[in-house]
């Protein structure tokens, strides 16, 4: 690859697909590695095969990619390959300038090393009148309508976290370190200024960032205080405590909308099929192929994802579901990922079905908010219909307060590199009284509040990821607003914005949506009334 002539422009366009196959080869391998080492944390094996790809191969691989990349740039064709790779050559050009040789090691240790995070995780679990429960199978009970159970099970979830608050916060001093070197090398005064680079932010700034906290905090915190006024009301309550959030408020059972995963792959298939024919013929082949692993397990890591796998074309679905609502969400928004990966299989490399995380949340939220006119699947009681889709729309303006929380909280952190587990506590604690309801009575759980932020996966396993979800929150709520005055049209946009992959910058792929790529406080605004409209008529 390195010696191989490149003298016209034909000769190039091969070149660049082999690259690709090799790209994306080499992906795969590393992608079901990692799948395999989440589904069974337990397997020491798993994690060793893991272990290895991250630190042997990939420390390999990396010299090679960095001296391809500079072929790709110094290539005299590369601007006679057209519009569609304009982002790819800012994203080589990009690589090139970030490359160090000293950064391989740490950038090989870092992967390993933030896999801790999951596995401290899925060995966490909690005894409850002689059974034991994963921490996600425990959260399902803060949804039963015994406010005595809720506070037993609420208390013993956040304990049983505490027990590995040292440690995490451990973990996470080794991570901030590393990170912090990995900039220093290349010349940036904190790792937040580098990771804007690496993550190609080429459409906005820092200071957007703050702009979309400042418009989360005066436009959407009223209203979730609103919602928890509501809420207490509801139910009668002196005053509203952490463990009232996630039961229905008129103490009514929680929502399970399916009893078992294949159940849920299934109704997900007809419900896109609804949509559009396309969606369906993806996530049948993912269950023709294997590719989900939906249900929560002993020694399974937390979370959920959709990884998209370039050799084979099809991604996999990873979830730890326990038959709630949030799990129907979950199954939505990964579906929506897959879709977003199924639409661009058939652009020429890898490179451009790699696309900015903004657009990719973008089509993962829509989904959410689209297959709500089919949730009837789902639910064939009417009144358990209309009360779920009220708490998925609650659930997403509640969700923005928390996504800038979470980003303002890694600014500040990467901003003061040197604060305390300590330090790093009380600015959580801070930021999370201005972003969250002033009707909840945290007393006696300040402790459980000021550690908070350790439940949060991003910040130790792929820090910044965070702002994406909120400027895609407001794109999928124009989305859905398009597709409630105009489905047809609304469809056709979405399935061309995805299929665009990463052809485009997120402003035109958003207005090829036929929406803004806006975050300014009217916009928020505009959207959050919108929202409220829409929960105003499922009363």
């Amino acid at each position: 690859m390195l010696n191989a002539p490149l003298d016209s422009l034909q000769t190039f366009k091969s070149w660049l697909l082999k690259k690709s196959e090799l790209d994306s080869f080499l992906e795969e391998e590393m992608a079901w590695r990692y799948i395999k080492m989440n589904i069974d944390t337990t397997d020491e094996s798993l994690a060793k095969r893991f272990e290895f790809f991250a630190t042997k191969i990939e420390p390999e691989i990396g010299p090679y990619t960095h001296k391809l990349n500079q072929k790709i740039y110094q290539c005299a064709f590369l601007k006679e390959l057209g519009p569609d790779y304009v982002i790819f050559t800012k994203t080589i050009q990009s690589a090139i300038e970030l490359y160090r040789e000293e950064n391989i090691e740490i950038h090989a240790a870092l992967s390993v090393e933030s896999q801790e995070y999951g596995k401290l995780n899925a060995s966490m679990y909690i005894e409850h009148q002689g059974e034991r429960l994963t921490m996600q199978q425990a959260s399902l009970k803060l949804k039963s309508t015994d406010r005595a159970l809720r506070k037993a099970i609420y208390e013993k979830i956040q304990d049983r976290r505490l027990e590995d608050a040292k440690n995490l916060q451990e973990l996470f001093d080794r991570l901030k370190a590393k990170r912090a070197e990995l900039a220093g090398n290349c010349g940036f005064e904190n790792y937040r200024d580098y990771m804007f680079q690496a993550m190609h932010r080429f459409d906005y700034s820092k200071q957007d960032c703050f702009d979309f906290h400042d418009a989360v905090e005066k436009n959407i915190v009223p209203i979730v205080s609103e919602f928890a006024l509501q809420r207490k009301q509801l139910m009668e309550l002196k005053e509203i405590r952490p463990y009232d959030y996630a039961v229905d408020p008129e103490g009514k059972q929680a929502l399970m909308p399916f009893k078992n995963a294949s159940e849920l792959v299934e109704k997900s298939i007809q419900l896109f099929y609804k949509i559009d024919a396309d969606f369906a013929d993806c996530l049948t082949l993912m269950r023709d192929h294997g590719h989900f692993d939906l249900e929560s397990k002993k020694g399974k890591a937390p979370g959920g994802f959709n990884y998209p796998l370039y050799e084979s074309g099809l991604p996999f679905i990873y979830m730890n579901a326990v038959g709630s609502l949030r799990d129907l969400v979950t199954m939505m928004h990964e579906g929506g990922h897959a879709v977003h990966s199924y639409l661009t299989k058939d652009l020429p490399i890898s490179d451009l079905k790699s696309f900015p995380s903004e657009v990719a949340e973008l089509a993962s939220m829509s989904m959410e908010l689209i297959s709500m006119d089919y949730w009837d699947l789902f639910f064939e009681d009417e009144t358990e219909l209309k009360r779920a889709k009220k708490e998925h729309l609650q659930s997403v303006i509640s969700g923005l307060p928390w996504i800038a929380l979470v980003d303002k909280f890694q600014h500040w952190m990467y901003e003061h590199p040197t604060a305390t587990a300590e330090q790093r506590n009380t600015y959580w604690q801070e930021q999370a009284q201005k972003f969250s309801s002033s009707h909840t009575n945290w007393q006696g759980y300040e402790h459980y509040q000021k550690q908070g932020w350790l439940k949060q996966l991003h910040i130790f396993e792929v820090p910044f990821y965070y702002i994406e979800y909120g400027f895609a929150q407001l794109g999928a709520i124009a989305v859905w607003k398009n597709y409630k005055e105009n489905p047809s049209t609304a469809i056709k946009q979405y399935k061309q914005a995805l299929s665009l992959g990463g052809t485009r910058g997120i402003p035109e792929i958003y207005q090829t949506a036929g929406i803004q790529f806006n975050f300014d406080a009217q916009y928020v605004k505009e959207l959050a009334d919108f929202i409220l409209l829409e929960l105003d008529q499922l009363k």
